[in-house]
Order: structure tokens, then sequence, then C-alpha cells
């Protein structure tokens, strides 16, 4: 009796998914010539042909399309068995993968990797960062556990919870004159702008805030890293909307002051899980750590 290998399962549904054998690769971490091999290797063991190639793309054929279904449900089980074995386990232990933004993982996640190392010494929790869309996607597909995401977020089968507030301010070189307490659109609109890549959830919000005032806003610069906005900041080359969390370690000596904005602008961030993932006792303690969180 022929014997399934998931591995080739997996690389199968990967193919089909991006379409070509070398991006199935790429997400993979594969080469082509592995990848062909697989599939090759994996209709031999079947006796079907699974693939078939239509307008430069590839498709499954009908035997393909019966075993993407049967995938489905063989990963459910897996991750079903999975789950029970860790049930009968008395250590919390192995491995859960989160996703987060960047300024989150350096302001917010340490402390809570860091207390998760020291009571659960077993459990490996590994961090991957990116921006909200792509960490929706990813537990979509289940290559991340859960994630930590800036809401408003949607996702086919993910369910997604509200945790905390946090605050954006502007800040400005220490050396600025006069500044008002409160910052307002107006107000901000004066002076060169500091802020994040376009795409960005956090982009998003901060133009929004100047779009409801009727302002368009000019940036002079538009940079991927928050450590990066702070140093052009701190360099006297203009201002920037940034979350209150990441100025936890950044005080006046570091050539930066804050201020509360008018109207206020808040983003909300969220847990991204799936709502069929079974709950590891791994991944139960890091959902709780995060639920424990207070800026």
């Amino acid at each position: 009796m022929a014997k399934l290998n998931l591995d080739q399962l997996q690389t199968f549904a990967q193919v089909i998914k991006q379409g070509s054998f070398s991006g199935a690769g790429t997400t993979l971490g594969l080469t082509q010539p592995a990848v062909s091999l697989q599939i090759r290797q994996l209709e031999r063991t079947l006796n079907v042909k699974l693939i078939e190639r239509v307008a430069k793309r590839v498709r499954p054929t009908a035997a393909g399309t019966v075993l993407l279904e049967h995938r489905r449900r063989i990963n459910a089980a897996v991750d079903e068995a999975l789950n029970d074995m860790a049930s009968h386990s008395s250590d919390i232990m192995g491995s859960v993968i989160l996703g987060s933004g960047a300024t989150a993982c350096i302001h917010l996640l340490p402390p809570i990797l860091r207390e998760l190392k020291y009571t659960y010494p077993l459990l490996r929790v590994g961090v991957r960062t990116g921006n909200t869309d792509d960490m929706v996607r990813a537990v979509e597909e289940n290559r991340l556990d859960l994630a930590l995401i800036t809401l408003p977020a949607t996702g086919r089968n993910v369910l997604i919870t509200p945790l905390l507030q946090d605050e954006f301010v502007a800040i400005f070189p220490v050396a600025h004159p006069d500044l008002p307490m409160e910052l307002s659109p107006g107000v901000l609109s004066e002076y060169p702008l500091v802020v994040f890549e376009s795409g960005s959830s956090t982009r998003f919000l901060i133009d929004s805030w100047f779009q409801q005032a009727g302002i368009t806003s000019n940036p002079i610069m538009e940079l991927g890293s928050i450590e990066a906005i702070k140093e052009m900041v701190a360099a006297g080359l203009g201002f920037s909307i940034v979350p209150r969390m990441s100025l936890a370690k950044h005080t006046q000596s570091h050539g930066i002051v804050h201020r509360s904005l008018f109207p206020p602008l808040e983003r909300t961030l969220g847990i991204a899980l799936r709502q069929d993932k079974p709950l590891t006792k791994g991944l139960q303690k890091v959902i709780n750590s995060l639920n424990n969180v207070q800026l």
C-alpha cells in the first residue's frame, strides 16, 4: 500500500497556491529542482497526475483537486493529534510561532518572552515580524500560530480579538521652541513630517487623522523603521507621529520630546488566531501572557 509523505503533500499544496514550482520553492526555502522532485515522487506514489499547466501557470488536475481537499482534513487531524499529545504532558513544552509588528516586537514583547522563557524553559517561542495583512495571511495558512496585529483587520477563518489601546503622540527634537502641549493637524501641517512608509496600518491611521481635518499630509521622509524615524527627528530633520509604546525607553536625553495630539489618535492592537487552531498548553500560555499586558 502506498504511504503518503506529508512533506510532499505540503509542497504540492504550495505549488498550487503559488501557481508555479519556483514560487513554491521560494515560500518553502527549497530549490525548484527539489520541488519538482517531490511532486514527481508524490505522483509516482499515488500513480496519478496531480498537476497540469495552463497559460504558464499550474493548476490541479481532477485528482489533484481531490487530494487538496484530503490535505485540509489531514492537516486538521495532525493538529488534533499534536494537541492531544500535548494535553498528556505535565510540562509546558513545544514551539509557538508568534507574528508581530516591529514596534511591538521591540518595545512590548521582550519582557513577555523573557518571563515565558524563565517560567517554561521547555517552551520555545519564535517571533516573525511583518505588516498586519501579511501576518493575518500567515495565520490563515498556519505559518504563524498567532499574531499581534493592528486593527482593523479581517481574515478567512481567523478570530481577531482586541487586546489593548496604544496612544499616538507627536515627537519633535528636544531643542524645538514653544511647542503647545496639544498638537492639532492644522498646527502640525506647518512642520516637515517624517513618517512610516505607505502601506502600513500605522501610516493609514496617521493619514486618516490628517484627512479628517481636511488636511493632506506631505511627508519629507517615509521610513520603514520607527527607530530610524526617531533618529531623524532627534537630528532636527522634522517631526513625526508615533505610538507612545515606542517611547518607553526614549527620554529627552535622547534628543526627543513628545506632545499629545488633538483630537487624540489611538490604535487598537489585537490577537489573530485561526478559529480551528488547537490550543496547546504552550499556545495558551503565550495568549495568557499577551492578555496580561499593560502599557
